[in-house]
């Protein structure tokens, strides 16, 4: 998997926004995740809740997006903070190692191809379905016109079938009616 591919499976719809968790930029960042939530801390007038909100407990257990574990001291003390586009923008003015700027381009650019996935995509495959559609329900109901056309004309041809073998048949018994001609020799002598 590339690395585009790696940051669009990590983006998150959460309260009806794409969005990425601190553990995942972390990860990306190649920092420790209270490493990063401290420099977010440091600078949090930079990050508005359009930037940047924490989840709830309702949301980590619903969303499935946080596993806990069972071990002991490896649970989550604290919620997890959620990243728009945005406060993902605003990450490299606060983390400032060439990682951090690399990976933020990459995580731009993630986020942009889904912004084009999901504006452009459904549109138009929707549109084209609708199209196909309407050209198969043109083409069945041509395809049943044109069998019922055959079955009128196929009817027509099976009466004259018909009328034919009776007229065949009224024939024959008048000619079994009628005395027949005699085969063979004529004998002048009787």
């Amino acid at each position: 998997m590339n690395q585009l591919q790696t940051i669009q499976s990590k983006i998150y719809e959460i309260r009806g926004q794409r969005v990425m968790l601190d553990r995942d930029l972390a990860e990306l960042y190649q920092v420790e995740t209270r490493v990063l939530n401290q420099a977010v801390k440091r600078n949090i007038e930079r990050f508005p809740e359009d930037f940047m909100f924490q989840l709830t407990k309702e949301e980590c257990l619903k969303s499935q997006i946080v596993t806990l574990k069972v071990a002991q001291g490896q649970h989550l003390k604290y919620m997890p903070f959620a990243f728009t586009e945005l406060g993902v923008a605003m990450l490299s003015s606060v983390l400032r190692s060439t990682v951090a700027i690399q990976v933020n381009i990459h995580i731009m650019r993630a986020f942009v191809a889904v912004r084009q996935l999901i504006a452009v995509s459904p549109l138009s495959e929707s549109i084209q379905l609708r199209q196909e559609m309407k050209e198969l329900k043109e083409y069945i109901e041509e395809v049943f016109a044109d069998q019922n056309d055959i079955n009128e004309d196929t009817r027509l041809q099976i009466e004259l079938i018909n009328q034919t073998l009776a007229e065949l048949q009224v024939r024959s018994k008048e000619r079994e009616k009628a005395p027949r001609p005699r085969i063979g020799f004529i004998r002048y002598d009787e």
